[in-house]
Formats: structure tokens, C-alpha cells, sequence
């Protein structure tokens, strides 16, 4: 029996080992941050040849003129993948069903986009056949056990890593290096940013300590607050068969109907987030994110799911949400224990089909209507007395 390899890029050191051929390509997952631009660098400076950076669109308005920048300055080729539908449809559908909330502290994210971005970077490095596939993950970040748990899931050949993992560059140091090639501007971002069409996260730098934090309020894009904060509203989501559909009766494909919540949410300061995650080793990191769409999301879900699901049904899938959460956050997205929890959530799924209508005030969102397609609920509680209580009607 072939097992996965374990990652063989851990340090700067192994990008010169003399088995890597630094003439043949070589991809590096590349989102035109500090971490990733200075992996770029260095690679130069080693004597790579053929560069190959990679970046997937995930929908989170990264600037793609500044990538090309940084790419051309540094003479490696840019690949940049439009993955906007495919990241919604099989990473953030499931999620939504499965209530991928992190210990009940914030709904998961960059376990989502990590095997995504893992899988097509793997797929580019199999058709340039490159010698190797790099990322720039650090181990006080989940990115690094998630981005290896899923190249080596994905049955990886060439070596793969992150050279942080075992050599860490403080952030000066990065920040003076590229500054001192013609790239000063990378070094004066206050945190790490991740962002998707389903979340935007904030961590490390001014964020580090737990004890101590606050999110600089620029940082926030959805969640902005306005001079003048928006009038009450209300805003109808509908769902078919466990997927959303349409938003105050308007159809709309996943990417967009994600994009509409977050603005119409987000004006109200709904779907703001912070919570400790676990490091390996029982260690835990602060991250701070803002997910107004998710907070609608996941909330009409459960509501539709427990007016259509027995009562014993919901509760057992309540204890394999957190099963197929530990399994994303753990890196085994392409695992078989994620995927068979998934069969039992997609089952339930299939009954999830309705509407609610919630009215959004400042900070708050609270529902005005479930309406089920097939209900299990009581609407009138005294004809139902009346009648012997006989089985939910509508």
C-alpha cells in the first residue's frame, strides 16, 4: 500500500536541496501578500528559472493589476483562475448545509478555500510538470496543516510545503528585503487579510494578542459603518432542497445571491466574528472576520431545517456538523470520514425548502416568517388541541 507523502518543503534550505531540479517549474500559491511575494523573491535569488505563481479568484476583490505587478517585477508567470462558482457551488454549499461553525464561535472559511486552492494549484503543477508546490503558510497558521492535508490527500508526487514551516522570517526582515528590490508597499499592511466571497478574516500583526485587540475599523469592507446607519429593513431568503436560491423572491446563482446578503446585511453591522482556534499542540491563534451573508445563511438554514426535520434527526446531524468541521479545519476535506458525513447532511438537505423573512436593524437580524415547503410545525395550537394532535398541519 502506497501512502500519501508527508510535505518535503519545510525550510528555505530545502529549496536548494541539490534534488530540486531549479530549472523546471515550479508553483507557488501566490495571493500578492507579504509571505508570498517574499517566497517569490527568494526563489530568485535561489536561481529558479521558471516560476509559475498562482492565484485563485475566490471572489475577494483582490486588486488583480497589483498581482500582475509583483509578478512582472519579479520576472515569474501569473495564473490567475476565475474560481468564484466552482468555490461556492462544492466548498460554501456544503458548508451552509453541514452549519460549518467553528465550536460555535464563527463559521469556517479559509477550511473551505484551502482545498480549493490546493486542488487547482495541483492540477497547474501536473500540467506544467513542475518539480515542486510551494505555499507560504507559517505554523501559527491553519493554513499549514489544511493546504498539506490536501495536496497529500490529493496524492501529491512532487514535493510540496511551505519553507516557513521550519524557518521562519520575521515580518521586517520580509518587509526591508522587498522594499530594497522596488517593493515597498507590501510591508505597511497592519494584519494578514484573507478574504472569499464568503468571509474576510483578519489575524496576526495588531491582532496577535487575545488578551489585547481590536480590529482596525478600515479593515472592514462589508461590515463598514455609515455615516448615516440604514433605516430597518426586511429581506426574504429562499432555499430549495437544502441550496439558497433567491433572495426577496429574485432568482440568483450562489456567487451573486452570497454577494447581495453581504451588502444588504453588512450595512447593518451583522456578521462580525471573533474567536480562538487551535493550533497543533493544543495552542490557539485569534481570528477575527466579518461574514454578514453567512450570518443569514446559516441562521434561515437551521430555521427551515428544523421546520421540515424530525426533532431526533436534527439533533444527530447536530453532532456530525462538528465532526465534518473538525474534519475541514484538520485539513481531510478529501478525506472519507468528511465525505461520509456529508451523505447523511445531503440526505437531510433534501427536505430543507422554504422561506424566511428577517427584519434587519442595527447589529441585529430577527426572523418575521419560516415558511416551509413541507412543514412539520403547528400554525394553529388550539385546533390542533381540538383535533386530538394529530400530526403537524399547516
Amino acid at each position: 500500500m502506497n501512502l500519501p507523502q508527508e510535505p518535503a518543503i519545510r525550510s528555505f534550505a530545502d529549496l536548494t536541496d541539490a534534488a530540486l531540479d531549479r530549472h523546471r517549474p515550479v508553483v507557488t500559491l501566490f495571493s500578492g501578500g507579504l509571505d508570498s511575494t517574499y517566497l517569490l523573491h527568494r526563489l530568485a535569488r535561489a536561481g529558479f528559472t521558471d516560476v509559475h505563481a498562482f492565484s485563485a479568484d475566490l471572489g475577494a476583490g483582490e486588486d488583480a493589476d497589483d498581482l500582475r505587478h509583483i509578478a512582472g517585477h519579479l520576472g515569474v508567470r501569473l495564473h490567475l483562475v476565475d474560481a468564484r462558482r466552482t468555490f461556492a457551488s462544492s466548498f460554501v454549499r456544503p458548508a451552509i448545509a453541514a452549519q460549518a461553525v467553528y465550536l460555535d464561535t464563527h463559521p469556517v472559511s479559509s477550511s473551505l478555500s484551502r482545498p480549493l486552492i490546493a486542488r487547482l494549484a495541483l492540477d497547474l503543477a501536473t500540467e506544467l510538470g513542475a518539480a515542486a508546490v510551494l505555499h507560504t503558510a507559517n505554523p501559527s497558521q491553519n493554513t499549514l496543516r489544511r493546504l498539506n492535508g490536501a495536496l497529500r490527500l490529493l496524492g501529491c508526487a512532487v514535493p510540496y510545503g511551505s519553507p516557513y514551516d521550519l524557518d521562519p522570517v520575521d515580518r521586517e526582515r520580509k518587509a526591508r528585503e522587498l522594499e530594497e528590490i522596488g517593493l515597498p508597499h507590501l510591508g505597511k499592511r497592519v494584519a494578514s487579510v484573507d478574504a472569499n466571497l464568503w468571509c474576510r478574516e483578519f489575524e496576526s500583526g495588531v491582532l496577535d494578542d487575545p488578551e489585547d485587540h481590536t480590529v482596525p475599523e478600515h479593515l472592514y469592507t462589508w461590515t463598514a459603518r455609515r455615516a448615516e446607519p440604514p433605516a430597518d429593513e426586511t429581506v426574504e431568503i429562499a432555499f430549495a432542497r437544502g441550496v439558497p436560491t433567491a433572495v426577496d423572491g429574485v432568482p440568483l446563482p450562489l456567487p451573486e445571491l452570497i454577494g447581495a446578503l453581504n451588502v444588504r446585511a453588512g450595512a447593518h453591522g451583522i456578521g462580525r466574528y471573533s474567536g480562538l482556534e487551535h493550533l497543533p499542540g493544543g495552542h490557539k491563534v485569534l481570528e477575527l472576520r466579518e461574514m454578514p451573508a453567512a450570518a443569514l445563511l446559516l441562521g434561515t438554514y437551521r430555521h427551515l431545517e428544523t421546520a421540515t426535520l424530525a426533532a431526533e434527526t436534527v439533533r444527530e446531524k447536530m453532532h456530525l456538523e462538528q465532526v465534518w468541521v473538525r474534519e475541514a479545519v484538520e485539513g481531510r476535506w478529501y478525506g472519507e470520514l468528511r465525505a461520509a458525513c456529508q451523505e447523511f447532511i445531503t440526505s437531510c438537505a433534501a427536505a430543507v425548502t422554504g422561506t424566511v423573512r428577517w427584519r434587519l436593524s442595527r447589529g441585529a437580524a430577527h426572523t418575521r416568517a419560516i415558511t416551509a415547503a413541507a412543514p412539520v410545525y403547528v400554525r394553529d395550537r388550539e385546533a390542533w388541541e381540538r383535533l386530538g394532535r394529530p400530526g403537524p398541519h399547516r
